[in-house]
């Protein structure tokens, strides 16, 4: 994904959030691609919704032979990035397709966490990307929520 479609995609969530992205109740989090997945980008953007908190997550590439169309799994784990704990504090599972996002290369999916966004913030979490069982079950990305 070129950096000008990038820089389209984080605008454009901006601008669907109705929001700034440094306003405390919208934060966007780069999520860094795992030695699985290197070479890619992806940002999650999360919101609060009163006590549950939407996150969209928008994925500019996924390894190659991943299935399509394409399904991942999102979780957020206590601790961070190259620290997580054992099992995730949130499973975000309900619906695993993503949608392509239109005029690039690159997918979003929403979903949706059942604590608040400054539960989240304030509580040492991470998001995690992972690909489906079938595709090996890789962590392809993360990020710290700050």
């Amino acid at each position: 994904m070129s950096n000008l479609t990038w820089l389209a995609l984080t605008l454009a969530v901006g601008v669907a959030t109705g929001c700034a992205t440094t306003d405390r109740q919208v934060v966007s989090i780069p999520l860094e691609a795992t030695p699985q997945n290197a070479g890619h980008i992806a940002q999650a953007t999360l919101a609060a919704v009163g006590e549950r908190t939407s996150i969209s997550v928008f994925i500019g590439g996924v390894p190659l032979g991943t299935t399509r169309p394409l399904r991942l799994y999102t979780y957020i784990y206590p601790g961070s990035c190259g620290r997580l704990a054992a099992k995730p504090a949130f499973d975000m599972n309900n619906t695993v397709v993503t949608q392509r996002w239109s005029g690039t290369t690159g997918w979003w999916l929403s979903k949706s966490a059942p604590a608040s966004l400054d539960q989240l913030r304030s509580g040492g979490y991470a998001i995690v990307v992972r690909t489906t069982p079938a595709d090996g079950n890789r962590d392809i990305f993360c990020g710290n929520i700050t």
